[in-house]
């Protein structure tokens, strides 16, 4: 009788060691509602911590397109949640209507889950450097579509995420900046600094519904 009641006092301890197992892994995971809402924390807490000055697209049109980089100032696009500094609007014109372009980026990638760190770049020396991604965009009715070109030297991005897709976040900038080359002394090429939320990211950051930072120059290819 004593090993009988023993046996189902075992298989008791048992049951419940395995359902406060389950209890705890399911309490661990993340829906995706918490997953965004951490997203928008870290994202919160790095604007304050930067001292980052937000403003809306109502005045961002009304300053002319521009931002107060003095003032650390970004503006938010609500539909996408890009937030955009523009530092310099760059050299030469605009990408025009139906018109197609190469376009040089050199960058630096920090994850906002550590954002003193650089995560990513495409050359240590960045404003001077050598190496470069390039992507392939082209203006359709307002609308930007772009691709790392591979054909010369695998992208960084590329090598990095796997996939040619250029982070829509990434084209927010063309609709405000100029793409040139420099051509006379004083001339610059477009910088910006983005703040992109997954949806707006590659596919490690919509996995990982993370948020990066890029400091970003643009630059015409020939």
């Amino acid at each position: 009788m004593r090993k009988k009641t023993n046996r189902f006092l075992f298989l008791g301890l048992t049951m419940l060691a395995v359902g406060s197992t389950v209890l705890t892994s399911c309490s661990e995971e993340e829906t995706y509602a918490e997953q965004k809402e951490r997203e928008r924390n870290t994202v919160n807490s790095y604007i304050s911590n930067a001292g980052i000055k937000v403003i809306d697209e109502a005045t961002f049109e009304a300053q002319g397109y521009n931002t107060n980089a003095a003032e650390n100032e970004f503006v938010l696009f609500r539909n996408t949640g890009v937030y955009m500094k523009i530092v310099n609007k760059g050299c030469g014109e605009k990408l025009k209507d139906g018109e197609s372009a190469n376009v040089l980026v050199r960058f630096r990638e920090y994850n906002l889950n550590d954002p003193n760190t650089v995560s990513l770049e495409n050359d240590g020396q960045f404003f001077y450097a050598t190496t470069y991604d390039e992507m392939s965009v082209k203006k359709t009715s307002g609308t930007f579509t772009a691709s790392f070109i591979t054909s010369n030297v695998n992208p960084i991005m590329v090598q990095r995420y796997g996939s040619t897709s250029v982070p829509a976040g990434w084209l927010v900038p063309l609709s405000y900046i100029n793409l040139g080359r420099p051509t006379a002394e004083g001339d610059k090429i477009a910088e910006v600094e983005l703040i992109i939320p997954h949806s707006q990211g590659h596919a490690e950051a919509s996995s990982q519904v993370n948020a990066f930072r890029y400091v970003m120059t643009f630059q015409r290819g020939i």
